[in-house]
């Protein structure tokens, strides 16, 4: 039978659950939306708890039925990010089953990050050198971080000083009345419309920083004044949204010295922001490589977490064979 690596990342908005052979093949990766309220902003950290129990309760009997495989490790992500102080209730119903499966099954168990997981997934099947120096933007509805990664080493070099990305595009859906998270639905309405520049980017320390509350501000005040259309306000976020990353990537890049870009998190799966990102980048001159994960890859998934775990097993396993 080929071993297998299991992966849990229960993050703030969804449940996941993967599989993943040797070479990397994803066998299976489960994820389940928390459900949120009509006009809710989110969910306290308890509720989200909860949920993640029963969806998990309801994940379980998939993993009994993967076709000739045998578990080898397990992983979870245990925290948000790698900071010692990093930590948020949900993850550790995923580092709990994780650990659970792991000791059931008699193999090893492995912890990382949340982050970590957003940055494996992504670099999966796209030919990202990971000898050469690069950078990665992680966005999503609870971060906004620049990182300069190195071989294994991920180090924070920038990033949004209040909101988020996801926070801003979820806000601003909601007060629409959309559906949260609302990055679908108001990129639907983005599409229909037209941007002018209206939100003034605003940068700090020599572009490696950013502030969104501003921008988050004046949509508000055009949502409450009727001042725009809808779809150009939608149209409006995603290109101040394209028009900051922009500038955090040229600064972050020339900080690294690094010619390769890795964008990860649920923000970098929206085909309108990666259109407006990459018109940007690329008509500016720049050569920089912009590189995006498969979308499905790019939201909160365990896929990358299980990668990680596989990742750990053939360290451990080679240092033990002494290769």
């Amino acid at each position: 039978m080929k071993p297998a690596f299991i992966g849990f990342d229960t993050s703030n908005y969804r449940t996941s659950v993967a599989c993943v052979t040797l070479d990397g093949e994803i066998l299976f990766n489960s994820r389940e939306l928390l459900s949120v309220p009509q006009g809710s902003r989110g969910l306290r950290q308890e509720e989200a708890v909860f949920q993640h129990v029963r969806r998990l309760k309801k994940t379980a009997p998939a993993l009994r039925d993967l076709p000739g495989v045998r578990i080898a490790a397990v992983c979870a992500s245990v925290r948000p990010r790698d900071p010692d102080d990093s930590y948020m209730p949900v993850f550790e119903v995923g580092a709990a089953a994780g650990s659970l499966v792991a000791a059931t099954e008699r193999v090893p168990f492995y912890e990382t990050t949340h982050q970590r997981g957003h940055l494996e997934a992504a670099m999966l099947h796209t030919g990202i050198d990971r000898e050469q120096p690069m950078i990665a933007l992680h966005l999503s509805g609870g971060t906004t971080e620049l990182l300069r990664v190195s071989g294994n080493d991920v180090e924070l070099i920038g990033g949004s000083l209040d909101l988020h990305a996801g926070q801003l595009v979820d806000r601003t859906g909601v007060a629409m009345g959309l559906p949260f998270p609302a990055g679908p639905a108001l990129e639907e309405l983005a599409e229909k419309g037209q941007a002018n520049g209206r939100l003034g980017v605003s940068m700090e320390q020599g572009d490696l920083f950013c502030h969104f509350s501003g921008a988050e501000a004046a949509v508000f005040r055009w949502i409450s004044n009727q001042a725009l259309p809808e779809e150009d306000i939608a149209r409006e976020v995603f290109d101040f949204l394209a028009r900051t990353i922009a500038r955090m990537i040229a600064a972050g890049a020339e900080a690294a010295g690094a010619r390769q870009v890795l964008l990860a998190g649920g923000i970098a799966s929206s085909a309108l922001f990666r259109k407006l990102l990459s018109g940007r980048i690329r008509n500016s001159g720049s050569s920089l490589r912009l590189i995006y994960g498969d979308p499905e890859l790019c939201g909160d998934n365990a896929a990358g977490v299980a990668l990680i775990g596989r990742n750990c097993y053939l360290r451990e396993y080679s240092l033990k064979e002494g290769t």
